[in-house]
């Protein structure tokens, strides 16, 4: 049996962003997503999860990224499941892994296999609205989440193919990214190439001088049972959602490095949330004899997470509702109690 999770956690997670484009806005001319009424900075979570996967992908061959292109080709979700389906159904000792305990439904599958040969006619056959045993095909489905994805277990993907509609909530969840400082856009009047496949175009290079970003987000151990989120992907998490920002080598991200993780490990029973978005006791000013227009660095703001460690060491221990509290810090905030 595979260790699944039995605590929830909450998480904080801050990086900063030095002359770069941490999250272009496609709507905007590919320019640094802005909240304009506050002057924020603004990141998707997808943008955060890109990051990890990739990072994932990168350091690890025996980890498996679902949302990622298939060959050298980007592809949609449904496009992917069809041939992960069909690699899955060509290899007899895999199929008889999904099936380990279920002979049914794996003769079930190998007489389509013998009847049709070709996998392009299998999956027409499993996906066609006649085909009466859909729950054999769902549980294709969750053998290769459990199994064989690591990014669909922590994060979760909806399929939306005749025999395999199935949406899985990810157990770890992640709210959209925002400066704690007010961000100004470097004023560019470059122009740069931006190479499309065989094409090439031309855009203006916009960056910020400087935010400084932060993430809330849950782990669910509820929804881990769902997906087979185990102990083990959670500790890959918490080391790539650290290492991932500043490992993204294009022209754009670079200068994006981690500040601080923290994450709140609940006892077994309590549910996530227990303290609000983690984000509301973090602190940050700009220092005295700095306007918010000349913040350039780290070392040019007030960084307070005093209330933030005061109330989480308040509630830690037995009969309380934190049994952990993991923290990574930058090298320039190891004074941080």
């Amino acid at each position: 049996m595979k260790n699944i999770i039995k605590n929830s956690s909450d998480f904080l997670f801050i990086y900063e962003a030095i002359q770069c484009n941490p999250n272009g806005d496609p709507d905007q001319e590919n320019k640094p997503r802005m909240d304009y009424d506050t002057s924020t900075n603004l990141v998707t979570d997808t943008r955060l999860k890109r990051y990890i996967r990739d990072y994932i992908k990168a350091k690890s061959v025996q980890e498996q990224i679902f949302v990622d292109m298939e060959g050298d080709s980007k592809v949609s979700v449904d496009s992917k499941l069809k041939a992960v389906v069909k690699r899955t159904v060509e290899n007899k000792s895999e199929l008889e892994k999904v099936f380990f305990n279920n002979s049914e439904a794996l003769k079930i599958y190998q007489d389509i296999i013998a009847s049709e040969k070709d996998p392009e006619k299998v999956w027409t056959a499993i996906t066609d609205k006649k085909f009466k045993h859909k729950t054999v095909n769902y549980e294709l489905l969750a053998y290769l989440v459990r199994e064989k994805f690591i990014d669909i277990r922590m994060f979760g993907s909806a399929f939306a193919v005749g025999g395999f509609t199935k949406a899985y909530t990810g157990p770890i969840q992640i709210n959209w990214g925002y400066s704690f400082n007010k961000v100004e856009l470097m004023d560019s009047s470059s122009i740069v190439t931006i190479m499309n496949d065989d094409s090439s175009t031309f855009g203006k290079d916009y960056r910020v001088h400087y935010s400084l970003l932060g993430f809330n987000g849950t782990i669910n151990a509820n929804m881990a049972k769902i997906t087979g989120l185990t102990e083990e992907d959670v500790q890959e998490f918490r080391n790539s959602i650290w290492e991932a920002v500043p490992s993204n080598p294009t022209r754009s991200k670079l200068n994006q490095y981690p500040k601080l993780y923290v994450e709140v490990v609940y006892n077994e029973g309590i549910s996530n949330g227990q303290f609000g978005d983690l984000r509301n006791m973090v602190e940050v000013k700009t220092r005295e004899k700095l306007t918010d227009k000349q913040v350039r660095r780290f070392s040019d703001l007030d960084f307070n997470i005093e209330k933030l460690i005061k109330i989480l060491n308040e509630n830690k221990g037995t009969n309380k509702k934190i049994k952990e509290i993991i923290i990574k810090k930058s090298a320039d905030l190891n004074e941080t109690k």
